[in-house]
């Protein structure tokens, strides 16, 4: 079952555990919680608009994103 095997997985973070992360271009499209999160704990995946502003918070979670590069 891959949700058993998600859950075992040692190199998944925990999904929304920190308030802020900064993202580079190269992990575009943000989305929240952040792929190599796990997702069985978390909210639903939400895409993040972040390219022209440079910051972005999720509507679930409030975890506020910053574009470094």
């Amino acid at each position: 079952m891959a949700h058993q095997s998600d859950a075992s997985d040692t190199s998944l973070t925990t999904a929304s555990t920190e308030r802020s992360y900064q993202v580079r271009r190269s992990d575009l499209p943000l989305s929240c919680p952040m792929p190599g999160q796990h997702l069985w704990n978390s909210h639903p995946r939400v895409y993040l608009p972040i390219e022209e502003g440079g910051e972005a918070s999720c509507p679930y979670c409030s975890a506020r994103y910053t574009l470094v590069d």
